[in-house]
């Protein structure tokens, strides 16, 4: 029995010599060692053998097996190896090759200009209202009954409001100025907060003006604020944005949520306050309205006006970045035209 365990090595070693791949390897490993391989067939004869025997041929045949499973191991690393080089090769990058360009998304200018106006009221004070405070679908009462606006204002009308089938009175906002409302009713005085998004009216798209926009509504509700106050608030956060040689003027005007109102315009950048079709002649472009809150509407939210007083103002954000970086049409930040917003 050991003469044919030496036979059998001498065999499988030879074959081992001579294999040529990893699956010769595996085929040998098969052939001799796996459990109906021929080792194994040999050594269910041990059985019959003394006791004296069993112990020299089984440690013999335990010794060829290892020194067989060792020539196995060093051969498939050596073709291993040979396969994984190869391999490397053949897929070899060549780095001095110049790369596939792969376009990045940025932020959009209108969602610049925005975080950029926040970042200044909130360095001057200001917190961001949370977003349930200033939904999108409003009602008739928060858009207009709480703000002060009569029942036959026409603003309320179908042609300047989005009226919704969802209920009777509910909108599309036509203003961020319900979100002073939500706010009052929530939080007692002092009030200082912004409120940031999109707002609908049934508007004539134009150069100047689109049926959805956005807005950044701001409240300022305390003991003792004046109109000196909101002109203060106003002049610092235009010298932060615009930078302090941009001209701007208050006008005084109408709002019926507020009283005294006014309205901010800032020189027209793209005729330098001569006229043209951004300004419709004038040289201004109004890019806000603010005054005083109504003390019918500090009323309204049951807020004593005889211990406070409070401003507002609101401000288009598509104007503020017309003025900033001389776009002359509200339209081309709706357009998604590569051309001009990978200019931002």
């Amino acid at each position: 029995m050991k003469e044919q365990l030496e036979n059998i090595y001498n065999s499988a070693k030879a074959e081992i010599n001579e294999a040529k791949s990893i699956n010769d390897l595996d085929e040998i490993r098969l052939k001799y060692l796996s459990r109906k391989g021929e080792f194994n067939s040999i050594k269910k004869g041990l059985k019959d053998l003394s006791d004296e025997d069993k112990r020299t041929v089984g440690a013999f045949a335990n010794q060829i097996s290892e020194d067989l499973e060792n020539l196995l191991k060093e051969k498939h690393e050596i073709f291993y190896s040979k396969e994984l080089n190869e391999k490397l090769q053949k897929d070899r990058i060549d780095i001095t090759l110049s790369g596939k360009y792969t376009p990045m998304g940025k932020i959009h200018p209108l969602t610049q200009t925005t975080n950029e106006i926040v970042t200044i009221f909130q360095n001057l004070g200001f917190s961001v209202v949370a977003p349930e405070l200033s939904p999108e679908v409003e009602t008739e009462y928060y858009n207009f009954d709480m703000l002060n606006v009569p029942k036959d204002h026409p603003a309320r009308d179908v042609q300047d409001t989005f009226y919704s089938k969802i209920a009777e009175n509910v909108v599309l906002r036509s203003q961020t100025s319900g979100a002073q409302i939500h706010v009052m009713e929530n939080k007692k005085p002092p009030i200082k907060v912004i409120s940031p998004g999109r707002v609908y009216r049934n508007e004539n798209i134009n150069a100047r003006k689109n049926n959805f926009f956005h807005q950044i509504e701001g409240l300022y509700v305390d003991k003792d604020i004046t109109f000196g106050d909101l002109k203060g608030v106003l002049n610092e956060f235009i010298r932060q944005y615009f930078g302090a040689s941009r001209p701007t003027r208050f006008r005084s005007s109408f709002f019926p949520f507020t009283e005294p109102s006014a309205e901010v315009d800032v020189q027209c950048i793209m005729c330098q306050g001569k006229g043209c079709r951004t300004c419709s002649g004038t040289g201004w472009l109004e890019i806000l309205g603010c005054g005083m809150v109504d003390v019918n509407v500090l009323k309204g939210v049951g807020i004593d006006p005889d211990v406070y007083t409070g401003f507002a103002f609101g401000m288009g954000v598509e104007r503020l970045a017309m003025l900033k970086y001389a776009v002359d049409d509200i339209r081309l930040f709706f357009n998604n035209d590569k051309r001009f917003l990978e200019q931002f």
